[in-house]
């Protein structure tokens, strides 16, 4: 059995956590996220991180509205969600996390956030079925797709303003 530090949860080895095993953590004002089965520890984002997700969110349920819906945390990781109403319907969203894929997710940096654990989520949802995934950088007030991640090197969103 292994224990994860961050949750107190013990799993047999190689086992990988699920969005129910998040769902279901006990809450100690401690903030987790879901990548590729494991459960991290989330430092706190900030307050520009969480206008910028609160501002992104508002203006892509405006933006979308008769088309799908908004919703954030599907996998447990993203900020913000898109997915349309051929899919789901606002009478089915469940209570817990979705068990699809969205159709766009939206990722706002941390100031604590590596480039290599933003690409790693955005590989997951990628290779889970979405359709598009967003990178805002409050930082460096850019936004970018995962092919202009993928060449980011050490500084998530630096120099792609306006290229994608």
């Amino acid at each position: 059995m292994v224990t994860n530090a961050a949750t107190g949860f013990r799993r047999k080895r190689k086992v990988l956590f699920s969005a129910e095993d998040l769902l279901h953590l006990p809450d100690n004002g401690r903030r987790f996220e879901l990548v590729k089965g494991k459960i991290y520890e989330m430092a706190p984002a900030g307050g520009r991180h969480g206008r910028v997700a609160i501002v992104t969110g508002a203006l892509l349920e405006w933006h979308t509205k008769p088309l799908g819906l908004v919703v954030g945390m599907v996998f447990g990781a993203e900020n913000v969600s898109f997915v349309s109403s051929d899919r789901l319907s606002a009478e089915d969203l469940p209570d817990g996390f979705l068990e699809l894929a969205p159709d766009l997710v939206v990722e706002v940096v941390s100031p604590n956030d590596r480039p290599g654990e933003v690409r790693e989520k955005i590989s997951e949802w990628l290779e889970a079925g979405t359709r598009m995934a967003i990178v805002l950088c409050p930082r460096t007030k850019t936004a970018c797709g995962p092919s202009l991640l993928a060449g980011a090197g050490d500084s998530i969103g630096a120099g792609h303003a306006d290229r994608g």
